[in-house]
């Protein structure tokens, strides 16, 4: 049922507003078992290259279903590890898509490759498997698809384009910790695909975090290797490294996750379960309590997918309301209610013109989809009355300001 708040001014008209203290986009949620498991690295020898993040490492591919994780200091430097271990660097391109966080076009660059950006399905926002059939040049090696809001992409196509192609892939899974998909015969778990390498993130907003932190998982021992090194500055670890001095045998970066970070995401992962459950359920409380506002589309999730559910992107019907985006978004704030926009597509970032490829044809899709898209707060630590909040914003707003 929906709660009731017509006839209202918005605040940002002199109203007043839903909240006094405001309610974020995203918040991480930790304990005193996060505190106690901080202490206890604290009080121990190693503060990093310790055994914590092994162990971290080997939960965290356990709860992938993958052979191996490798950990890392962010995200953006696990994408980045994961190009450096195909060996993508200069003269190669990369097919990405035009919705998502600019790290996923960067760390192409960093690697001295090009970014092609691609544009995305109309429904998801995730990549659209003809517009990348469109991207693919001579030059091209990899595809990294991103599972955007938490919601998977079309994996069995992307997979079946890339090695058609000879392509590599590697899943941007920064939103997707914990989502699934159903390939036909059983359900997918994120990170445990053996085509693939899949990138994950720990900052605070995510599934989990770590504070800072990101990891890639593979099935591959080789790959697996090229990962410890390249986070090492390029070392070779195991049982043939030299006793007398290292020989380096390929360029890397000091990319390592320390043991407090690890420490923290020991315990996220324990509680990841719950976490997921209770985002499931506010998005499905959002689609009953937001599903009657003319002025709004509500995100999809596909038969056969399960969503992590990281953003709940909603999309302005701009056609029903008599303001801008913009407005909306102040007016929000206003109430106290933390939206934000994920994301600007890339094709309209002045940094990548001129450094990236556009597909033939453009990205109409991710040009006209994000001029419409406002990402409400939800993160597991909200409660029944924080999301009240949240609609009874969206509709004094909408009423006041809608056709």
């Amino acid at each position: 049922m929906a709660v009731e708040a017509r006839d209202i001014r918005p605040a940002l008209e002199g109203g007043v507003p839903v909240r006094q203290r405001p309610l974020p986009y995203g918040r991480q949620v930790l304990g005193e078992a996060e505190k106690r498991a901080v202490l206890d690295v604290l009080r121990s020898e190693r503060l990093t290259q310790g055994p914590v993040c092994g162990r971290f490492e080997r939960r965290l591919a356990e709860t992938c279903g993958a052979r191996y994780a490798v950990a890392f200091n962010s995200g953006t430097t696990a994408l980045q590890a994961a190009l450096a271990a195909l060996g993508i660097g200069p003269g190669n391109e990369v097919v990405v898509p035009a919705v998502t966080f600019v790290a996923t076009a960067n760390a192409v660059l960093y690697q001295g490759a090009t970014p092609v950006v691609a544009d995305v399905e109309p429904d998801t926002l995730c990549l659209d498997p003809d517009s990348l059939v469109r991207a693919i040049g001579p030059a091209t090696r990899a595809v990294i698809p991103v599972h955007y809001a938490g919601h998977p992409a079309d994996m069995q196509r992307i997979v079946e384009i890339a090695r058609e192609r000879g392509l590599a892939v590697i899943e941007d899974a920064a939103h997707a910790l914990g989502a699934e998909w159903f390939d036909g015969r059983r359900l997918v778990a994120v990170g445990s695909n053996p085509d693939t390498l899949c990138c994950f993130s720990f900052h605070p907003v995510k599934t989990i975090t770590t504070a800072e932190g990101g990891a890639v998982t593979t099935s591959s021992a080789l790959l697996d290797a090229r990962l410890r090194a390249f986070r090492h500055h390029g070392i070779s670890q195991g049982p043939d490294r030299p006793a007398d001095g290292d020989r380096i045998s390929m360029l890397g970066i000091n990319g390592r996750m320390s043991e407090l970070h690890a420490a923290v995401g020991e315990i996220q992962l324990e509680r990841m379960r719950r976490f997921l459950a209770r985002r499931r359920e506010l998005a499905r409380t959002y689609g009953h309590l937001l599903g009657h506002l003319k002025e709004l589309d509500l995100p999809v999730q596909r038969d056969g997918v399960s969503s992590a559910w990281h953003l709940y992107p909603v999309r302005l019907r701009l056609d029903r309301i008599r303001c801008d985006r913009s407005t909306i978004l102040k007016a929000l704030r206003a109430e106290g209610i933390g939206a934000q926009v994920h994301y600007v597509p890339l094709v309209l970032h002045p940094h990548l013109a001129r450094r990236a490829r556009v597909v033939d044809g453009g990205c109409p899709v991710a040009e006209r989809e994000w001029q419409r898209l406002v990402s409400l707060p939800l993160w597991p630590g909200m409660t029944t009355c924080d999301q009240k909040d949240v609609v009874v914003a969206l509709e004094k707003i909408l009423s006041y300001y809608g056709r």
